[in-house]
């Protein structure tokens, strides 16, 4: 098992990532509460694969374990759908005794970490992420939100898990497409903060794909790693945690503008992070050799390298919906180095060349 420390003072927790970590008891002893409840948060999808073994796993540690099981996919990140979390904890009557478990993806995890911050102003909850994406990015520090149809998570809170249980034997379950969007925040981190991550991505996304253990293990923990230190030094994103949303602007631009749960999020970023490659080099900041280096990195995991052709006028409409702008200015995270972001703002009509270089009409 590997423990990588998220430090934040008193609200201080650890990712634990190992084989077989949600079956197992004693993983989720740090969370106990032997007179409250536990309400497992999934999705139709998830919960018949792994609802049964995390409950036998709680069991030990809460008077009661209960279930809600949502609808699968991020078409399904809304008020209506995260009601269904209230219903349930209100139906039961929870008390603030109870603990959240979120058991799924980044959409669970997300809606899940968000009823925590609002149920009774504020109960623990727990990360048990089960795909790629959600255990090398979503389910670390404490992002939690819904959309809205004019954004992507746009509504929500800042609230952290006491435990994020990252085990690596649940990504077998997922299909391939669900691989590949993980992989492209794999990159990700590589991207803006370790050149060396990214020479071993470079030589280990075959492995990855084929789901070699050991190597997922190594990018998961590595991740991890890179956003946890993040995460301390900027929890509520007011400097250098910006730097987490590269190929962010576009990504979510993308999925607002053809639709959530058209693209996944990940395909989403994988052509945004091309598309904010590309303004790199158009801006002097990122030598061209380094660009397609991100570009082919990025079709060897099986993500789109180009945008869907929608209006420019359309990507910028959306872009402007972003929790990074300010002043109604689109900032964005380009590259001056593989290894190294920076947050830039960008004329429009060089953003708008790199949009149309790599798919965006006119």
């Amino acid at each position: 098992m590997s423990t990588v420390r998220v430090e934040l003072g008193d609200r201080a927790y650890d990712i634990l990532i190992a084989p077989g970590a949600l079956r197992d008891a004693d993983r989720f002893a740090c969370c106990a509460n032997p007179r409250g409840s536990a309400l497992i948060v999934s999705n139709t999808t998830v919960a018949p694969l792994y609802a049964d073994a995390l409950e036998a796993a709680l069991r030990p540690h809460f008077a009661r374990v209960l279930r809600c099981v949502l609808p699968d996919g991020e078409a399904h990140k809304d008020w209506d759908t995260l009601n269904l979390v209230f219903d349930a904890l209100l139906g039961a009557h929870c008390d603030r005794r109870t603990t959240l478990v979120a058991l799924g993806g980044g959409v669970i995890g997300d809606m899940t970490g968000f009823a925590a911050a609002c149920y009774m102003r504020g109960v623990p909850f727990v990360q048990v992420p089960t795909t790629l994406l959600a255990q090398v990015d979503s389910s670390v520090g404490g992002k939690t939100a819904i959309n809205h149809q004019l954004g992507k998570n746009m509504i929500g809170a800042f609230y952290q898990p006491r435990l994020v249980v990252a085990d690596v034997d649940a990504l077998r379950t997922l299909p391939a497409r669900e691989i590949s969007a993980g992989l492209a925040e794999v990159i990700k981190h590589g991207a803006i903060a370790d050149a060396g991550f990214f020479d071993w991505l470079e030589r280990h996304v075959d492995d990855l794909r084929a789901l070699d253990a050991d190597a997922l293990a190594e990018a998961v923990r590595r991740c991890c790693e890179i956003k946890a230190a993040v995460v301390a030094q900027d929890e509520t994103e007011s400097g250098l945690r910006a730097v987490l949303n590269f190929g962010h602007t576009f990504g979510h631009a993308i999925e607002a503008g053809m639709g959530y749960g058209s693209w996944l999020h990940g395909e989403a970023v994988g052509a945004g992070m091309v598309v904010a490659a590309e303004l790199s080099v158009r801006l002097g900041l990122l030598d061209a050799a380094d660009a397609q280096r991100l570009h082919d990195l990025v079709g060897r995991a099986g993500l789109p390298q180009r945008v869907p052709p929608l209006p420019l006028a359309r990507y910028f409409e959306l872009m402007q919906v972003d929790k990074k702008n300010e002043a109604g200015e689109i900032r964005y995270v380009l590259l001056d180095a593989l290894g190294h972001a920076v947050l830039r703002n960008a004329p429009a009509d060089v953003a708008a060349a790199a949009l149309r270089a790599h798919g965006a009409s006119d």
